[in-house]
């Protein structure tokens, strides 16, 4: 029994990491299924919802802001995808991670593919929950802090989001290790 590891809102200026574990039954599948990056919102919205009532397991969290700058955003994804696998109903006998690198979750025997994403369902449903549960939380957000426009970035580096941080300044969902007003982020790892 395999499942799939993810993680969303990695290069983003605001708000938490979000990870998804998921188990999904033999012989899954469904022709909208992808990276969720290849799938409009819409269809993320029709795949959640399939995903969350046909997977044998599916567990989704987080690591926050302040744990982004305090242990970096590589180990913060990492940590946000052992809680997601921690909350998994059932163990699994193998992890299929997306991407090139993971800190190991004792007992369990871990792969990482690159692009995985794209290449195993289980791994693309994670992705799919991941992005959704992300999206809904920067949403959410959202009506507190309108002026940053996370209900179409969600966080994300755009050219107007970094406008409006330079004109706000910053807030308590910002990732301060982050070069928020620059084109690139100080460090990924």
């Amino acid at each position: 029994m395999e499942a799939g590891v993810d993680e969303a809102g990695r290069g983003c200026f605001a708000g938490p990491v979000f990870a998804a574990a998921v188990i999904l039954p033999p012989h899954f599948r469904h022709p909208l299924l992808n990276d969720s990056k290849q799938v409009s919102a819409e269809y993320r919205e029709i795949l959640r919802e399939h995903i969350l009532s046909t997977a044998l397991a599916w567990s989704v969290a987080l690591a926050s802001e302040a744990e982004i700058d305090r242990i970096n955003i590589l180990n913060a994804s990492h940590l946000a995808m052992h809680r997601a696998i921690a909350g998994l109903h059932l163990l699994p006998e193998h992890l299929l991670i997306d991407g090139n690198r993971f800190r190991k979750y004792d007992p369990i025997p871990h792969t990482c593919i690159i692009e995985g994403d794209a290449k195993y369902s289980a791994i693309a449903a994670a992705s799919i929950l991941a992005k959704t549960f992300r999206d809904d939380y920067m949403r959410s957000l959202d009506a507190d802090y309108p002026q940053y426009g996370w209900k179409q970035n969600k966080g994300y580096g755009t050219p107007y989001h970094r406008e409006m941080i330079l004109e706000h300044g910053s807030c308590i969902y910002h990732r301060q290790s982050f070069n928020l007003t620059g084109n690139t982020q100080q460090s990924l790892f």
